[in-house]
């Protein structure tokens, strides 16, 4: 059970479930339109990733200190999971959506039609600030309201 006080897990998994949440209210606010399963999908505003691993360096730091061995590698893979989120997963979605206009561009030549290919992959830069930011605050909130 020692797992169940593990402040810098708690706060990562608290940061990724609240950013999953949020993203449905911002679709919402800002298309007009409900989609619930953004909050069970990649992608949207904020980037449930980049809030998991700012949370966890951030809590980290809290606990074992910023010039800890931890917050250093917390910090390091925080910024690989965010560059990584705007970078080459934005991408790939991109060229996903570039080849799901192939079949409607040339019937008969590709597959049956029921071969579509996910697209809202990465975040735009915007996303992973905001996701960022989100995170840091979770777990600041987190350490001043468990403390």
């Amino acid at each position: 059970m020692a797992i169940l006080h593990n402040f810098p897990l708690i706060s990562a998994l608290c940061a990724i479930i609240a950013a999953q949440i949020i993203k449905v209210p911002i679709y919402l606010v800002t298309h007009r339109t409900w989609n619930v399963g953004l909050g069970f999908s990649t992608g949207g505003m904020p980037s449930s990733h980049s809030a998991a691993v700012t949370s966890l360096a951030t809590a980290i730091g809290l606990k074992s200190g910023f010039d800890s061995n931890g917050f250093a590698i917390a910090a390091v893979v925080s910024a690989i999971t965010m560059f990584d989120a705007a970078g080459i997963r934005r991408h790939a979605g991109m060229h996903a959506s570039i080849l799901n206009q192939l079949p409607k561009a040339f019937p008969n030549h590709f597959f049956d039609g029921n071969f579509k290919l996910k697209e809202l992959l990465g975040h735009r830069p915007s996303e992973v600030f905001a996701g960022a930011f989100f995170g840091i605050f979770i777990s600041l909130f987190l350490h001043y309201t468990l403390n």
